[in-house]
C-alpha cells in the first residue's frame, strides 16, 4: 500500500467564511468527479472512497478565506488512480467559489508511528446521536478500530480481525465537541490523538489512515490525521 498525497492551489473568487470552508471544498472536488465517469460514479455508490483533504492553509486570523487568495489543500489518498484524477482534474477545477491551479505529488513513506492525530474532527455516525451521550471511551475506541479494518479489507481484499492492541492511549484535544455541517444538518465530532502500538497490523492501519482518515464522513472532509513518527 501507498499513501499518495497531492498539495493543490487553490484561487477564491469569492470571500468564504471558514464555518463554510469545507462545504465550499466539498462542492469544489465534487465538481471535479463529474468530469470522470468511473469516479462519478463511485461517487454515488456507499462505499469508502478512500481519500481524505484538510481544510486550505493558511486559515485567515478573521476567520475569512479571503477573495483572490490563494490557498493550499491537501489531499491524500490510498488509490493510484485517485491520485491521478486529483492531479490532472481538480487543478482545471472551478466553481463560483473555487478555482483549481496547480498540483504537487508526492508519496509518504511508511516509518514506524509514535501518534496520529486529528485535524478535522473525527465523526462516528450513529442513529441515536452523539457517541457520548451512547458509549464510553473503550467502545469508542473500538469503533475506530473497526472502521479502519473494514477500510484496510476492503482495500486489500484481506481478512483483518480485531483481536489486536490499535493503540496505547486516546487522549481528546477538545474539552466540547465540534460540529460539522452535512446536508443541513450539524453533527458533532471531535479531534483526537493516539500514540499507536508497537505491533505491525497498528503500524500498517495508522499508515493507511493518513490516506483514508479516521472514521466516517472522510470525503466529506472529516477525520484527516496529521503524524509523527518515532
Amino acid at each position: 500500500m501507498k499513501v499518495y498525497q497531492i498539495r493543490m492551489k487553490l484561487y477564491l473568487l469569492e470571500d468564504i467564511p471558514a464555518e463554510d470552508i469545507q462545504i465550499k471544498v466539498t462542492n469544489f472536488i465534487d465538481r471535479a468527479f463529474l468530469q470522470e465517469r468511473s469516479l462519478s460514479i463511485l461517487h454515488e455508490i456507499n462505499t469508502y472512497k478512500n481519500y481524505c483533504y484538510d481544510l486550505p492553509y493558511p486559515v485567515e486570523r478573521d476567520k475569512i478565506y479571503k477573495k483572490d487568495h490563494i490557498y493550499t489543500l491537501t489531499v491524500r489518498t490510498i488509490d493510484e488512480h485517485m491520485a491521478d484524477f486529483f492531479q490532472r482534474i481538480c487543478v482545471n477545477t472551478y466553481t463560483r467559489y473555487i478555482k483549481g491551479l496547480t498540483a504537487e505529488f508526492r508519496i509518504i513513506p511508511q516509518k514506524i508511528f509514535e501518534f496520529i492525530y486529528t485535524l478535522t474532527p473525527l465523526i462516528i455516525k450513529d442513529e441515536r446521536g452523539y457517541w457520548r451521550n451512547l458509549m464510553d471511551e473503550a467502545e469508542y475506541g473500538k469503533r475506530i478500530q473497526v472502521n479502519l479494518i473494514k477500510k484496510w479489507n476492503l482495500f486489500n481484499h484481506d481478512n483483518v480481525t480485531d483481536d489486536f492492541e490499535l493503540y496505547t492511549t486516546l487522549e481528546f484535544m477538545n474539552r466540547l465537541p465540534v460540529s460539522v455541517t452535512y446536508k443541513n444538518v450539524k453533527l458533532l465530532g471531535d479531534k483526537i490523538r493516539l500514540s499507536i502500538a508497537d505491533n505491525e497490523t497498528a503500524q500498517n492501519l495508522a499508515y493507511m489512515s493518513l490516506g483514508t482518515g479516521l472514521g466516517e464522513m472522510n470525503s466529506r472532509g472529516a477525520g484527516f490525521i496529521n503524524y509523527r513518527w518515532l
